[in-house]
């Protein structure tokens, strides 16, 4: 049995949205109201484990008497706000953000991203080639996860993932101003040699596939990854009594990477670096 940890009631919160009554407990975001409503907000650099950034500004909604349009990801619902979702002016700004960072990175294996640039009219190609913002090739530097950061959208995730969110690592964060701005270990030291205790949390939160397994990546560069094919199994971890569970993921009999539920009121998403990447055995012949 999985404990549900019970807090006190919170008061419900009424609202509009998109000229709709809406109601949700005190303290939740715009973006969980649109959720609960059914409407579909597009979203990259909220994450359900993570206090939101603001980063990537494709979450945007308008306001009435706002000045500007509001991230929904962390702008808290008010009573009697009246939020409206599908603007002009809300789908002409995330079109823009859209265009932007798929004309600066490398948005192939961001889920969703082919579709919400179809939905929204956006063009990347008119920002031209030279929009590139690194063009490197991926940092492979050991054998567990691969850094690819021309997919980075810089939503600072992973940075939080294994800062103060969580880890408490603090083996990498953003290096740079302006366009040379990138994530980065301590003096652009090689993974082995910084602060990372390869737990993997950054691969969990990242929305872009910036940061993937190694397995996960050599199967796509050879074209035998195929995520439709993959089965997902929740179990316990069973390298020590804290109970964590893993999500393993199987193709072709072989668990091809493991992952962990963000529900899990022991895990929220985390892992260690034996129950992330420590599958191998189970496969031996």
């Amino acid at each position: 049995m999985t404990a549900v940890p019970l807090g006190p009631p919170r008061r419900l919160v009424e609202l509009t949205l998109d000229g709709e009554p809406a109601r949700v407990p005190e303290g939740a975001t715009i973006l969980d109201a649109c959720r609960a409503a059914g409407k579909d907000v597009p979203t990259l650099c909220e994450g359900d484990t993570l206090t939101p950034k603001n980063a990537c500004r494709v979450c945007v909604v308008e306001v009435e008497g706002g000045r500007t349009l509001a991230p929904a990801c962390s702008r808290r619902a008010e009573p009697g706000m009246e939020v409206h979702t599908d603007t002009e002016r809300a789908r002409h700004s995330r079109k823009v953000v859209l265009e932007l960072l798929a004309s600066a990175t490398d948005l192939s294996t961001t889920p969703r991203a082919a579709e919400w640039l179809q939905e929204y009219g956006a063009d990347p190609a008119r920002y031209g080639p030279e929009a590139a913002r690194l063009d490197e090739e991926p940092k492979v530097d050991n054998d567990l996860y691969v850094r690819d950061y021309d997919k980075c959208i810089q939503c600072y995730k992973c940075v939080d993932a294994c800062g103060d969110q969580w880890q408490n690592s603090f083996a990498i964060s953003i290096a740079g101003r302006g366009f040379d701005a990138r994530v980065s270990t301590e003096h652009d030291v090689p993974l082995t040699d910084s602060a990372c205790v390869y737990c993997g949390n950054c691969i969990e939160v990242c929305p872009t596939g910036a940061l993937s397994f190694k397995s996960e990546f050599d199967m796509r560069e050879a074209g035998t990854w195929r995520e439709s094919a993959q089965t997902r199994t929740t179990t316990v971890c069973a390298y020590c009594g804290v109970g964590c569970n893993v999500t393993l993921h199987v193709q072709d009999n072989e668990i091809v990477k493991v992952t962990s539920p963000h529900d899990n009121p022991v895990t929220h998403g985390n892992l260690c670096i034996k129950g992330r990447f420590g599958y191998q055995h189970v496969q031996q012949r």
